[in-house]
C-alpha cells in the first residue's frame, strides 16, 4: 500500500481476484449446479479457451491481423443509426 492509499490497494486486490476467477467461483457456489450442467459449462469454457489460444497463435503467426475482431465490432456500430446521438435543441 503506497502512501496508505486504501482505494488503490483495494482496486489492485479486486483486479487480482478477478483475474484468478474468485468472483466467478463465488457466483457459482450461490446455487446448486447439476453435474450435467457443470459438465456442459466446463466443456464450453474449454472450447472458449482453445479458440482464444488458437486465435492468439494465428495472430502471432501473421495469419490474421491482431485487431480483426475489434475492427468488425467497430464497423458494426458505425452502421447502426440508433447509436448516433441526436442533436440537442
Amino acid at each position: 500500500m503506497r502512501d496508505n492509499n486504501v482505494d488503490q490497494a483495494l482496486r489492485v486486490l479486486k483486479k487480482k481476484m478477478q483475474r484468478e476467477g474468485v468472483f466467478r467461483e463465488m457466483k457459482q457456489w450461490r446455487f446448486y449446479e447439476k453435474p450435467s450442467e457443470r459438465k456442459n459449462r466446463e466443456k464450453s469454457e474449454a472450447i472458449r479457451r482453445a479458440r482464444k489460444l488458437a486465435r492468439k497463435k494465428a495472430q502471432r503467426d501473421g495469419l490474421i491481423p491482431p485487431d480483426a475482431r475489434k475492427k468488425k465490432l467497430m464497423d458494426g456500430k458505425k452502421d447502426r443509426p440508433e447509436l448516433r446521438r441526436l442533436p440537442s435543441i
